[in-house]
């Protein structure tokens, strides 16, 4: 007998690329589903037994797969003479591991069968070894939850492994389509680390290979453990980790090129990337707010004509963007992801400030079953109000008819502000006038911005009519003041004082 050391010494890399079962004693046959990789397998020297004293010690050792919760110090008293046995056979390598597991069958109980896995999972093991036990176990239908948690377990530290090593992202599909053959289907879980570890290694290019490669090779996955609300699969994952990172033109380029290239995304993965065109266009509106802030300052100079014109070619091309993503949607998903699509597209509009189109994803959700919150209601109204689309105003103010005095209110001030915010404050300033008829109060910011716009469209047009009525109305409800207005007539060297 030798110690687990002079084993140790005598393993070595196998860089062979296929994995062979057993055919007997005089050779092997290949197997026709397996390929493991070249990191994951070892050699070793096929005549070696290992002591049993040294085996314990083995998983006293062993470091090399986050298994705590699986090998216990207990485990040691559940090492019988069988399991052991096993072990040595398996090691051999002079039969096929099913049949040596089939022949032990009843003498080992299924602690010692996760056990076996457990140690043929060690760096340093034959750990295709690993894959046949399995592949046994689910064969004889002796993979109950804990052994299914131990393989995952088991897995993702081969996958952790692999990436860690820098090995290729071939060698990483290879391991999951091993897996795959012997009954253990990838979950989502397993799609998310290696994602996660390439993402946080800095190695975002290989994150984009693999799921590249996931996708042409067609690998099946369970989703049965994405709870955190439909990431799209290893696409729509890699999209959500890019958006989250802050990179939504990435995000939304990275899954139309798959799409365009003749791959086939996961439907939710669009949703994601839809998700990323709105907080592009909503960072986008805050950096030209803040640029024109800067401008009235005085601080840098008013955009020009080219720079207007690529400012809103980006927005344009955002915009195609996210309207061909909902068209995959649409074609590809189910006809529930329908409200959702209206949505992401309203959201689109609003960040844009596209007013009509606004208004018609509004009711394209209405159509479809999902009712859109009465906030976003007035938020398009004010949109279109700033742009004066009179018809699209009409339109969304019949539901306030039909409202409470406090919601009229509050859609009413939405629009005030929207005339306010583009110019419009003859507009405005009727939109005061109806608040009050109707025995509603604007808010006294929004008053007074009225008539801060009225009292500089004078100073340039002279035209005070309007400006005097909304005084007189303002002062008729206690608002404001009886106060004077002057009105100097240039022609004639006139002051005019009237008291309003």
């Amino acid at each position: 007998m030798a110690s687990a050391q002079g084993l140790a010494s005598l393993t070595q890399a196998c860089f062979a690329v296929k994995r062979y079962r057993f055919s007997g004693p005089q050779g092997f046959s290949a197997n026709s589903c397996a390929r493991v990789c070249p990191v994951i397998c070892k050699q070793q020297n096929t005549n070696f037994v290992v002591a049993k004293s040294s085996k314990v010690r083995d998983f006293r050792i062993f470091k090399s797969v986050q298994l705590d919760q699986f090998v216990t110090s207990d485990d040691e008293d559940e090492m019988g003479e069988s399991f052991f046995e096993a072990i040595e056979e398996l090691e051999r390598m002079r039969r096929e591991p099913s049949d040596v597991l089939e022949e032990m069958n009843d003498r080992l109980s299924a602690r010692e069968l996760q056990l076996v896995l457990v140690y043929f999972s060690q760096e340093g093991r034959d750990s295709w070894c690993a894959l046949e036990v399995f592949e046994w176990l689910r064969k004889e239908n002796r993979v109950d939850k804990e052994t299914m948690e131990l393989m995952v377990s088991i897995m993702c530290g081969w996958l952790k492994r692999l990436i860690e090593e820098g090995n290729d992202v071939a060698d990483v599909i290879d391991l999951l389509v091993d897996v795959d053959c012997v009954g253990l289907k990838p979950s989502f879980s397993m799609m998310e680390k290696v994602i996660s570890l390439y993402w946080e290694m800095g190695e975002k290019e290989n994150a984009v290979l693999f799921v590249k490669e996931v996708l042409k090779r067609g690998i099946v996955y369970s989703e049965e453990d994405d709870r955190d609300g439909h990431k799209g699969g290893p696409t729509g994952y890699l999209a959500w980790k890019m958006m989250v990172d802050g990179n939504y033109r990435d995000s939304v380029k990275f899954v139309i090129q798959l799409r365009e290239s003749g791959l086939k995304p996961e439907v939710y993965s669009y949703l994601i990337a839809m998700t990323a065109v709105v907080k592009e266009l909503n960072e986008l509106g805050k950096a030209l707010r803040k640029l024109k802030a800067l401008t009235r300052a005085g601080l840098v100079a008013e955009f020009d004509s080219e720079d207007v014109g690529l400012i809103e070619k980006y927005q344009s091309d955002l915009l195609a963007d996210g309207v061909q993503l909902s068209k995959w949607v649409i074609q590809e998903g189910s006809s529930s992801l329908c409200g959702v699509v209206h949505e992401r597209l309203l959201a689109m509009y609003i960040c844009s400030g596209r007013g009509l189109e606004a208004e018609r994803q509004l009711w394209e959700m209405k159509l479809v079953g999902k009712e859109p919150d009465g906030d976003l209601y007035d938020i398009v109204l004010a949109i279109c109000a700033s742009r004066k689309e009179t018809s699209a105003i009409a339109r969304l103010l019949t539901r306030t008819e039909v409202t409470s005095s406090l919601c009229k209110k509050k859609s009413l001030s939405w629009l005030l502000r929207g005339y306010i915010k583009g110019g419009h404050f003859d507009d405005a300033a009727e939109t005061v006038i109806k608040m009050l008829d109707l025995g509603l109060f604007p808010e006294y910011l929004d008053r007074a911005a009225v008539l801060h716009g009225l009292r500089k469209r004078i100073q340039q047009s002279g035209t005070v009519d309007t400006y005097l009525k909304l005084c007189k109305r303002l002062s008729d409800a206690n608002l404001i003041e009886s106060c004077l207005v002057y009105l100097y007539i240039k022609k004639h060297k006139l002051w005019i004082i009237k008291t309003v």
